[in-house]
């Protein structure tokens, strides 16, 4: 177990990627990927938990751009295919 919450922080680490497409990638579930990374993870190496909750933070602080981007794609496909 050590290790795989160690590969999964080293991946975030390196591709700055949400729990959710962690968890895909590692053919995980989410909540296993959040437990990792938000309690074992603190436990084992306090360095990169404290590393990890940054980007955390900031897919927090971005998550409505991202979400907006996201639904103005959509609809402009929507109006694209229409017209």
């Amino acid at each position: 177990m050590m290790k795989r919450v160690l590969e999964i922080a080293e991946y975030i680490l390196k591709t700055k990627n949400t729990i959710r497409k962690t968890a895909s990638v590692f053919g995980i579930s989410k909540s296993t990927v959040h437990k990792d990374l938000q309690e074992r993870l603190k436990e084992i190496d306090l360095e990169k938990y404290n590393q990890i909750q940054e980007i955390f933070q900031n897919h927090i602080e971005t998550r409505h751009i991202l979400g907006g981007q996201s639904t103005k794609i959509k609809y402009l496909q929507i109006k694209n295919c229409k017209g």
